[in-house]
């Protein structure tokens, strides 16, 4: 059997073989340079998780604060429409009282001048 195409072959394998040469033989210094790289990249990325989960935190902590005060302001609304509504019936209540109370003089204001005109009718 016969190859014939055996210098593209050998071309082929000394290229690699100089490829794998080259990549043993990397300086030291290259090596730890790109792990240092790594190794600080990997730990930025781990500063800036924890700095999203307490933004997270944060975040869920200040719309539940959010939902108190809103419940708060809602149920304050309402304690103040009930105390209107009830002001409102009080005063209602008031003005029925004192128009009352005007009626019932006036009647009693009749009953006197009914009493003093009998006195001051002469008697027979």
């Amino acid at each position: 059997m016969t190859i014939k195409n055996w210098p593209a072959i050998l071309l082929t394998c000394l290229g690699l073989a100089a490829t794998a040469q080259a990549q043993q033989s990397a300086p030291v210094e290259d090596i730890s340079s790109v792990e240092s790289a790594l190794l600080q990249s990997q730990q930025r990325a781990g500063a800036a998780y924890r700095e999203l989960q307490q933004a997270q935190h944060e975040a869920k902590l200040a719309e539940q604060e959010y939902l108190n005060a809103d419940d708060a302001y809602r149920a304050a609304q309402k304690r103040a429409d009930d105390f209107r509504h009830q002001a409102k019936a009080a005063k209602e209540a008031l003005d029925a009282a004192k128009a009352k109370e005007i009626a019932v003089r006036k009647s009693y204001e009749k009953a006197l001048d009914a009493v003093d005109r009998l006195r001051r009718k002469p008697r027979k």
